[in-house]
């Protein structure tokens, strides 16, 4: 497979238009279905490590979560010659075919919460956002990156499900504004993948656009002489898992850093579920204190500002795709969440009972 894989590779790298090639099932999806020494036995065998495998192999993944979880009724082996598992075995195999992915830096979970049309458009719009395609709303102006504030400390890691750990490093290279452009290093077990961003708005009141472009190290060395001092480096425990069909990213602020990111962890995922259905699939093992999608005060760029946000024109007020001044003031939004999200946890929802796992 890899070898099939590695010629289209190579022949999109010839071709002189914008080529896209699209892999069903990749190198890790093995992994889901041998026993785990099995897999490290092959892994050992091929001089073969996650990151090189997961993460730089491909730019990103999409997992299609199976009509056996939330859409049950249009879930058949009939007319399938592929398929041949019952709703239990189809649900305990996508579990673990996400598991094997889990840790990629660009990893899209596509669930059934939408009728399936709904589904396809949210994967071609996770498509061409990894891109730097703007799609505006033609396919689906809701979904959108949600980041919630998390108070420490974390619970101990036998309450998370299966997840990875990785090591990294941001830094702010020198631009013009309002552009922003940065470096991230990111891995684990001395293995590592580079990624060079650059944040632009398409045009006047448009949609912010991120260009993302793995890169080689010795690339990335050459790219941080052009390191912006006004920033400071920022250095995370990024945590990857999936709960509720929901792919979450934690990423923990480490030293050294500036004061104002101490302590400070920070729960990221892309949604376009409304508020109340989002809270639903939170992780009830984290104390979430209140969401601050859209708040400056918690955008990675102010964060690594140098100069005191009182007195620095860096200060970026507007810095990610959503523009927080379309939504309620940070108190009543935060009350409002956290009204929502005491809910949740209670089991009620609009005065109704809830079944199942919050």
């Amino acid at each position: 497979m890899l070898q099939i894989e590695d010629t289209f590779f190579e022949l999109g790298k010839t071709c002189k238009r914008n080529c896209l090639i699209i892999c069903d099932r990749g190198a890790m999806d093995a992994s889901a279905f041998v026993a785990k020494e099995t897999w490290e036995t092959i892994m050992r065998g091929n001089a073969w490590n996650n990151v090189e495998l997961r993460d730089n192999r491909y730019n990103q993944i999409i997992h299609m979560v199976t009509a056996a979880k939330g859409a049950e009724e249009f879930y058949s082996t009939e007319d399938h010659n592929c398929r041949s598992e019952g709703v239990e075995l189809a649900r305990e195999l996508d579990t673990k075919a996400a598991a094997a992915w889990v840790g990629h830096p660009y990893f899209d979970v596509i669930d059934n919460s939408t009728d399936f049309e709904g589904k396809i458009r949210r994967m071609i719009v996770s498509v061409c956002h990894k891109i730097g395609l703007d799609t505006g709303d033609r396919l689906l102006k809701n979904s959108r990156k949600h980041k919630f504030l998390v108070e420490g400390p974390l619970p101990d890691d036998l309450l998370f499900p299966p997840f990875q750990d990785f090591e990294v490093v941001h830094n702010y290279l020198q631009s013009n504004s309002p552009n922003q452009v940065r470096l991230r290093k990111r891995g684990q077990k001395g293995h590592y993948s580079y990624i060079h961003t650059v944040r632009r708005q398409n045009h006047p009141g448009g949609q912010v656009i991120e260009v993302k472009t793995q890169i080689a190290h010795r690339d990335y060395i050459n790219l941080l002489t052009q390191k912006d001092k006004t920033h400071f480096t920022i250095y995370k425990r990024r945590r990857c898992f999936i709960e509720n069909n929901q792919y979450f990213q934690l990423d923990i602020y480490e030293q050294p850093s500036h004061p104002r990111c101490r302590g400070m962890i920070l729960l990221e995922t892309y949604s376009a579920l409304d508020d109340q259905q989002l809270l639903k699939t939170l992780p009830s093992f984290l104390n979430i204190k209140k969401e601050v999608t859209g708040n400056p005060d918690y955008s990675m760029f102010n964060l690594s500002l140098r100069e005191d946000w009182k007195t620095s024109k860096k200060f970026c007020r507007s810095v990610t795709d959503s523009d927080f001044s379309k939504y309620p003031t940070s108190e009543n939004r935060d009350s409002n969440m956290k009204q929502l999200y005491n809910n949740v946890n209670h089991g009620n929802l609009n005065g109704k009972p809830m079944n199942g796992k919050a």
